[in-house]
């Protein structure tokens, strides 16, 4: 993967979620946007990722993911909120990625949801602490979809005119940022 790309995470593992709809959303503007981009589902995750001997024997298939997590110019992950938190898939992920490189000085982006009123502010807030803890530089403009389930139309595309706008400005502005930062 190119230095200049921007990698999305789908934050769950759960298959065809409302997570992997909206992290296709945020592909689309990147594309739109002439933004060069790679995607992940963590629905994708090898099972192999959960032995314990995955510390020390990554699968080959996780090490491909984590070569474009290493050479992406920025991450933006959008993840639900789980009784209170992000998907525990989502720190396992993050625990299995190469340290300290991964995320050290890496710009991160994140998208929220929920099917509640907060939009996964509380996951995200607290996934905000993990890679900061990894030294990753947050892109401050964050979006929250609250009432996910009817954000979405039977296709997967949004209702709202105006949430589709913010993901465009979101998705210009963190790859302006990436790429600031890439430069330094």
């Amino acid at each position: 993967m190119p230095d200049h790309s921007i990698f999305i995470i789908s934050g769950t593992n759960r298959p065809i979620s409302n997570t992997l709809r909206i992290a296709r959303i945020v592909e689309r503007h990147y594309r739109q946007a002439g933004v060069q981009c790679g995607f992940f589902s963590l629905a994708d995750l090898p099972l192999e990722i959960y032995s314990s001997d995955a510390y020390a024997n990554k699968p080959a298939m996780f090490l491909e993911v984590q070569n474009q997590v290493l050479g992406a110019a920025g991450l933006h992950i959008v993840l639900p909120e789980y009784n209170g938190s992000f998907p525990g898939v989502l720190k396992h992920f993050i625990d299995m990625l190469k340290f300290p490189e991964s995320l050290e000085h890496k710009p991160v982006a994140f998208v929220g949801l929920a099917n509640g009123q907060w939009g996964g502010l509380r996951a995200v807030e607290q996934m905000q602490m993990v890679v900061g803890y990894r030294h990753a530089h947050v892109y401050p403009e964050r979006i929250f979809v609250s009432r996910v389930h009817e954000q979405l139309n039977d296709n997967g595309e949004l209702i709202d005119t105006k949430l589709d706008g913010r993901f465009s400005q979101q998705t210009r502005g963190f790859a302006e940022f990436a790429g600031l930062l890439r430069k330094k």
